[in-house]
């Protein structure tokens, strides 16, 4: 059985895409960030990083338990053990690769920065907010002009790849995006919520309740690292 500590966000839904998928079992662990529950001596000796997801493997290499932390991480680990969603192929599996870290190492943190400066940020962030809305307009073109080519992201195989990319990209709402000037990108959102392993996946979501609406200020200037947690 998979430990797998998760409430809400995107990096913790591709996890729960990705276990739906491939039929992997898990036991939920909710950590409610917005209670500070991560930074407990617990959940840090799981991740020190102090963020969800993580899981532990109790079946893990050679039997034994195996802790996984960052969601990209966890995707190839569980891709791995399932032998599901990473081409065999190595020219495949490297596409599948890279696009994995292009949403990690771009998307995440950008759609990640623009919520934060538009959402959470105190008024005046004007120039932030242009940063990071630039940047999140450049790779919903970017994953446009690929799926106008290729079915999915990584090429004819859905893969990790696109369980990495969908949560952030249907999250079209909060960002404030146009997907009517990306139609291939809306076309492949369409596709993916109409599989039933990512149906199940946003339901059970759905039903994790956490504190987010009503956190008190000193736990959201925890979880941000600001005021009197601010190391500056």
């Amino acid at each position: 059985m998979i430990d797998f500590y998760a409430l809400t966000s995107p990096n913790v839904q591709k996890i729960f895409i990705m276990f739906e998928e491939c039929g992997l079992p898990y036991n939920l662990k909710t950590v409610d960030v917005w209670k500070s529950e991560q930074f407990t001596n617990e959940f840090t000796a799981i991740n020190p990083l102090q963020k969800v997801p993580a899981i532990v493997d109790h079946e893990g290499p050679g039997g034994k338990p195996y802790t996984v932390i960052e969601s990209g991480a966890i995707l190839l680990y569980l891709a791995e053990k399932s032998g599901k969603f990473l081409p065999k192929d190595p020219v495949k599996r490297y596409d599948t690769i890279q696009w994995l870290m292009v949403q990690m190492a771009n998307v995440g943190p950008m759609f990640g920065q623009l919520v934060h400066f538009s959402r959470f940020a105190p008024a005046g962030q004007d120039y932030g907010i242009a940063r990071y809305r630039t940047q999140v307009n450049k790779l919903f073109d970017l994953y446009d002009q690929r799926l106008a080519k290729q079915p999915y992201v990584a090429g004819d195989e859905y893969s990790i790849a696109d369980m990495a990319a969908f949560p952030w990209l249907r999250n079209v709402a909060l960002l404030g995006m146009d997907l009517g000037k990306r139609p291939h990108v809306k076309a492949w959102i369409d596709k993916l919520e109409a599989r039933d392993a990512v149906k199940r996946a946003l339901a059970t979501v759905a039903t994790i309740k956490s504190a987010r609406d009503t956190a008190e200020d000193d736990a959201k200037d925890r979880f941000f690292a600001r005021g009197k947690y601010a190391i500056a």
